[in-house]
């Protein structure tokens, strides 16, 4: 019976090799998750649903080599919980069964599971990580947003690497949305990868590149952000004043998108901060209503050029 589970479980996937640099696909389990888990993007985007900051738990859909780094996106977060996503490995087939809530210490306390809190400067919306085990059973992560020397951090050491291990993410506290971007492999001869994670525009990218804005138009702007209240929406001033405008060249929230948003939030100008992309911009009115450089409360933005 056993047995069973475990040929079930490695062929949840199917045999599928590209070539010889290719690991295989590598996705999310889509029988064991959390209570609160959706999957989406082909089983590799994990939201956690509800007004809690637990039951986020996903595995990967087979099991990682030693070495074999697996890498996230951090898609959302809410900030009004503390903490961010954990992520580990655990040598305990993964078999559709009423999950923990909690990965720490809800799995960690039992055997067979490891798993570590990620720094939550290292999971705001946009933010890349790997994480990995070592041959020593050591497990590391790195921030994948920075070049590709820069330092990794051990979580923890005393891995068992004498079963398969699989990967454990918890999508805990203030993340509630993680994007599996596949996994890589450095080999004497070359890099082994997962099969290529489907690649998504972010929305701010997209409306700049598909959308000529001209914002002495109010119409332009009301069609591109109709799902938001009429009060967050801003026609652009006759006389803008620009020179005492503060802004940040990328988003102040994901710092991975440029700030294409300016808040009138309080400031002395009129354009207020320009600190935003589009994306974050309608995510921070509709969960917080704040500017994140002043925090005085944002009573409408508009969309620069």
């Amino acid at each position: 019976m056993v047995r069973e589970m475990v040929s079930r479980s490695l062929e949840s996937e199917p045999a599928h090799i590209c070539g010889p640099h290719c690991l295989g696909p590598l996705t999310f389990h889509k029988e064991v998750m959390g209570a609160l888990v959706s999957l989406s993007q082909g089983a590799r985007q994990a939201d956690r649903t509800g007004v809690t900051f637990r039951h986020g738990l996903v595995f990967s859909s087979r099991p990682v080599r030693p070495q074999e780094r697996v890498r996230l996106r951090v898609e959302l977060c809410k900030l009004t919980w503390l903490g961010a996503m954990r992520v580990g490995f655990t040598n305990v087939l993964p078999i559709a069964r009423a999950l923990p809530s909690l990965a720490i210490p809800d799995l960690t306390d039992l055997p067979g599971h490891w798993a570590a809190p990620v720094p939550e400067t290292c999971c705001l919306p946009g933010s890349e990580l790997e994480f990995w085990v070592s041959h020593g059973g050591r497990m590391y992560f790195r921030n994948a947003n920075r070049r590709k020397n820069s330092q990794k951090h051990k979580l923890l050491k005393g891995v068992d690497l004498s079963r398969p291990l699989w990967a454990m993410i918890d999508v805990y506290g203030q993340t509630c949305s993680v994007l599996l971007l596949g996994s890589e492999k450095k080999e004497f001869l070359g890099i082994q990868k997962s099969c290529p994670a489907p690649q998504r525009r972010s929305s701010c990218s997209a409306l700049q590149r598909h959308t000529s804005l001209d914002i002495e138009n109010y119409g332009n702007v009301r069609q591109i952000c109709d799902y938001i209240h009429d009060s967050y929406l801003l026609p652009h001033p006759a006389n803008k004043q620009t020179s005492d405008c503060e802004s940040v060249e990328d988003c102040a929230v994901c710092m991975s998108q440029k700030a294409c948003i300016s808040l009138q939030c309080g400031h002395q100008c009129l354009c207020g901060h320009q600190c935003l992309c589009l994306q974050c911009a309608i995510r921070v009115i509709q969960e917080f209503g704040n500017c994140p450089l002043c925090r005085q409360n944002i009573k409408s933005f508009l969309q620069t050029k």
